[in-house]
């Protein structure tokens, strides 16, 4: 099959794409255990069967820990935006501060809900990992702790 002079898959392309896609949608409906579950497929002319593994609970993260990796990435993306904050201005800077935490949330697996029931532990992931960091970042922002700096969470 051709459309404006491209070729298109044809019908046993897209029927083995029908099966991958089908395969990958039953391989996310397992019980939990972590077991091998086959996933049916209807057989073509060729036979073809697939199985995939289910995800085991260490594969799966958990999007209410802030890891010692995502520690260090909050780190890092303030120590790249304090000069920014001091030259903005304390007012400013918590609204960019804000922004990076927000955006750091939203790259670790959607922290942004685990930071809105305990903003603290934007506190204790810097107070662990990178206490210099943070004490630029209070003093720059002008406020107690990184807590009592974020606003819409």
């Amino acid at each position: 099959m051709t459309f404006n002079g491209t070729r298109l898959l044809g019908r046993s392309s897209i029927a083995v794409a029908g099966l991958v896609i089908a395969g990958s949608l039953a391989a996310g409906c397992g019980d939990g255990d972590g077991d091998t579950a086959p996933v049916p497929a209807t057989p073509t002319e060729g036979g073809l069967s697939l199985t995939f593994p289910s995800p085991t609970s260490a594969e799966v993260p958990n999007p209410d820990e802030v890891t010692p990796a995502a520690a260090a990435q909050l780190c890092d993306m303030m120590r790249a935006e304090v000069d920014n904050w001091r030259e903005q201005g304390a007012i400013v800077g918590r609204v960019s501060f804000n922004a990076t935490v927000h955006n750091w949330a939203l790259r670790n697996g959607g922290l942004n809900d685990a930071v809105i029931a305990d903003q603290t532990i934007v506190d204790t992931a810097t107070i662990q990992e990178c206490p210099d960091v943070r004490q630029q970042v209070l003093e720059t922002l002008d406020i107690d702790d990184l807590a009592s700096g974020l606003a819409g969470f």
